[in-house]
């Protein structure tokens, strides 16, 4: 059995080295037979450098330099595109998910049950506004999207050859990587991770709502509903507004004036006349990006060692290699 572990690079100089010496001594307790492949996704510090390094040293390491930064999701497609084991484990590099995680999730996925095992966190990390942030975005996509999320998923995942074959099969120029792992399908089952890292989160509320609003308009098709029953119902208050004062007028003689009517009016129909039109132009917008038909990414190059290199390189472990600690990897 082969196991593939895939990673990204954007910023991680800091924690590559220890993410290699960990997850490598972990993956060995799995199989012998197993390959690394890094994505540089346009790292503006010497992640590359290290990347190359661990490469020489090690030739079961591949490194994929993108030619610029097109994203975390991108790039981790990419990734899983080069990846060629039977097993793959998707990890970011960052150590907030411990690389030792992946002796559970092997144990998890061995029962034989699941293709995926992936992880969500035990509880969201955090201060207020970001706790309340995370939980209004799931909120959001569970009322208008046309398939749900998991709460609180982690990238983490262990994954079966079949499910990566099925997932890279996907072309889509945008998208949000979470909805393509769940529409992919297959089974999958979660395992509560916890994770480790204070650091503030990349994820502001700001990119949150953005990628909310991106998720939405590349996934679902109730937006446009909503639009469309909204219309509906803001015609038919119309017309029985205008048979109310109608029917007054002819009965009472009382008819309609005053300034104040005519601008709630306007404001009214003119707000949602421009919330339709704007929603429906970020969904023309994702429609001409899909219809030009880009490359998700662009590389620059593949660091991969030749293959007879590669077969001389899996020894069985050795002992000096072994973890001091074992309770890490209960």
């Amino acid at each position: 059995m082969r196991l593939s572990i895939v990673t990204t690079l954007y910023h991680s100089a800091a924690t590559i080295e220890e993410f290699y010496r960990r997850v490598i001594v972990v993956a060995e307790l799995c199989t012998h037979d197993v390959e690394m492949v890094i994505v540089n996704d346009g790292s503006p510090d010497n992640s590359l450098d290290l990347a190359l390094a661990i490469h020489r040293s090690d030739p079961r390491v591949i490194v994929v330099d993108l030619a610029r930064n097109f994203g975390h999701h991108k790039a981790m497609m990419t990734g899983l595109s080069y990846a060629s084991g039977d097993l793959v484990f998707l990890i970011d590099i960052d150590l907030e998910e411990r690389p030792e995680l992946l002796a559970e999730f092997y144990a998890r996925l061995s029962q034989g049950d699941c293709d995926v095992v992936y992880g969500v966190q035990k509880a969201r990390r955090g201060d207020l506004l970001e706790r309340v942030s995370g939980a209004m975005y799931y909120s959001l996509v569970e009322l208008l999207s046309d398939e749900g999320m998991p709460r609180n998923h982690a990238v983490i995942r262990l994954m079966k050859r079949q499910y990566v074959r099925a997932l890279v099969r996907h072309r889509d120029r945008e998208f949000v990587i979470a909805h393509l792992w769940q529409l992919a399908g297959f089974r999958q089952i979660p395992l509560v991770i916890e994770k480790l890292s204070g650091s503030p989160t990349t994820y502001s509320f700001g990119r949150r709502i953005k990628l909310a609003v991106h998720y939405l308009t590349t996934t679902s098709t109730k937006l446009l509903h909503i639009i469309l029953y909204a219309g509906i119902v803001i015609f038919l208050l119309s017309i029985l507004a205008v048979l109310y004062y109608l029917g007054r007028y002819f009965t009472t003689g009382i008819g309609v004036d005053g300034f104040t009517s005519i601008i709630v009016s306007v404001w009214l129909l003119g707000g949602f006349i421009t919330l339709a039109v704007g929603i429906i132009s970020i969904y023309i917008a994702n429609i001409l990006l899909e219809t030009k038909r880009r490359p998700y990414t662009t590389i620059r190059e593949v660091h991969r060692a030749p293959k007879q290199t590669i077969a001389s390189s899996r020894i069985p472990i050795s002992s000096a290699s072994q973890p001091q600690d074992q309770t890490a990897f209960r």
